[in-house]
This record gives structure tokens, C-alpha cells and sequence, in this order.
């Protein structure tokens, strides 16, 4: 661990589709996966704690990869196809497996595909079942056709509100607010936006739901038990269906990984560390 490090910032093109991650650490392979509105960026307070090699990567249609989503499907379960290739072309065997918010919902869809290829799973306020999404995002899906005609100073109020929202930690929230802007800025806030909420599709995590309770990997849950986005009721389910403990905290909100990285960090860690039998034990 290093916590001053700087993440490595890595591409690669893989059948004709650009793949954008950050890197840190070395050890045991961990792979981290954002939400809306984030992008790998989301995990920079996490990444220098965890004792493993941490992967970030950017869903297709997001961050710096909000060009890349042109025309293509940004649903869940697209992207965790696209997840299981990166992972082949990298030959990424067996990591832990952490989501958050949306990328709690591929890595769900992922790790239910094809369970063999991951050594655990950490989900932290992570959408699931029919928890999403949530009305804000059901507004925008609602009024997508309008948002291409809106200038982006028009959204630039909306993304404050739900950043501050998500947050318990208010410095932090300014700060996210700064890093999560930027690729909007960049590459236009409204067509971006419209793209990303207009592939939502509940079912995509109600296709595999039920094969959450026999997915027979160790397990962390992690959850801001004051997120107001995702409820933590939903946790307390995901936690029983995946056979372990809620790990609660208290007065946390959404962003977990930028207010609490320690938390994140602490949990991803106790996967990495192997049990009595020579792997990780299931549940806590």
C-alpha cells in the first residue's frame, strides 16, 4: 500500500472496442467497477489501500470512454460481456470483484455468468433487484429527447444536487464534484447524459436474481445505511442471498468510496487474505 502512489492510467483496443482502466498496486488482481455519474476515478481514494493489484475500469459510454459509447449498448448486462472479454485479453484470473451503484449491478450479472472466473465479490451500494433506477434517473430517461437542446450549464445544477445528495462528507463532495464534471464538460454533458440513462434496464438485474443465493463466493456487502438512491433494505438482501453479513455504516450515504474508503478498502482486503483451507471464506 501507498497511499501518496499515483494510478497508471491504461488503454488497449480489444475487437475493435477501446478499454480504459487505472492501475495500482501489485499482488492479487482486483477489479473495481463505477456508476452513474462516475468513472474509474470514483476508486481513487480506494485504490492505494487495498494489498492487491487494482484494476479500475471505465464502463464503455462513461468517463473518458463517453465517446466510445456512440452507438453502442450501454446496458448492464452489455457491459458485463465486455468486462468478461477484458478480462480474457488481460488473462485477469480469478480477482475479487468490487461494484458500486451500476457497476455493482454488471459485476452481479458478471460474477452470475460465469462464477468460476472470480475469488470473491464486494458490493457497495450497488444497484440490484428492482432498486433502480432510481426516479431522478427515471426523470432524465423521461425527458432524454429534451436534454440534447439544453445547454450544459442547464444539467450543471442537477449533477450538484444529486452529487451533494449521495455524499456524508461534504469536502469530498466538492471534490467529486470537480472530478466527475470534467469528462461531461468534455464531451458534451447532455447527449452523454441521454445516452447513459436512456440504456437502463431494470431487468438486467432481475434476469439474475435468483441465481444470487447459489453463487457460492465469498462475499462482502458494504452499505451506506443512509443512502437515499439505494435503499438499505436492498442490501440486507443482497447480504442473506449471497450468504453473508450487512456491513452497515452509519450515517454513510451513497458515494461510500469516496467518503469511506476505508471501509471499501478494509473489506476488499479480507478477500485477498486467504482462509484456514487456502481460500477465502464465504460469508463473515
Amino acid at each position: 500500500m501507498n497511499p501518496t502512489a499515483t494510478p497508471r492510467e491504461e488503454r488497449q483496443v480489444l475487437g475493435g472496442e477501446s478499454f480504459h482502466w487505472l492501475e495500482q498496486g501489485e499482488g492479487a488482481p482486483v477489479v473495481l467497477l463505477h456508476g452513474v455519474p462516475t468513472s474509474p476515478r470514483l476508486w481513487r481514494h480506494v485504490l492505494p489501500l487495498v494489498r492487491g493489484r487494482c484494476l479500475a475500469l471505465e464502463m464503455t459510454g462513461y468517463g473518458n470512454s463517453i465517446p466510445d459509447g456512440e452507438h453502442r449498448d450501454l446496458g448492464l448486462t452489455a457491459q458485463a460481456e465486455r468486462l468478461l472479454r477484458w478480462l480474457d485479453a488481460l488473462g485477469i484470473e480469478a480477482p475479487v470483484l468490487v461494484g458500486h451503484d451500476l457497476g455493482g449491478g454488471v459485476a452481479q450479472i458478471a460474477a452470475t455468468r460465469q462464477p468460476d472466473r472470480f475469488s470473491g465479490i464486494v458490493l457497495t451500494n450497488a444497484v440490484c433487484y428492482d432498486s433502480w433506477p432510481i426516479p431522478s434517473v427515471k426523470a432524465m430517461r423521461a425527458a432524454a429527447p429534451a436534454l440534447r437542446y439544453l445547454p450544459e450549464t442547464a444539467l450543471y445544477p442537477s449533477f450538484v444536487q444529486l452529487i451533494h445528495r449521495g455524499h456524508d462528507d461534504r469536502r469530498r463532495a466538492l471534490e467529486s464534484i470537480g472530478v466527475h464534471w470534467q469528462p461531461y464538460v468534455a464531451h458534451g454533458a447532455a447527449r452523454s447524459l441521454m445516452r447513459q440513462v436512456s440504456s437502463l434496464r431494470v431487468e438486467d438485474t432481475l434476469a439474475i436474481s435468483d441465481r444470487l443465493p447459489s453463487l457460492g463466493l465469498p462475499a462482502r456487502v458494504v452499505w451506506g445505511e443512509a443512502d437515499g438512491f439505494q435503499k438499505v433494505g436492498y442490501g440486507e438482501r443482497l447480504a442473506r442471498d449471497l450468504g453473508t453479513t450487512l456491513r452497515r455504516i452509519p450515517g454513510g450515504r451513497h458515494f461510500t468510496p469516496e467518503d469511506h474508503p476505508d471501509v471499501i478498502a478494509a473489506a476488499v482486503d479480507e478477500l485477498l487474505t486467504p482462509g484456514p483451507d487456502g481460500g477465502s471464506d464465504r460469508g463473515q
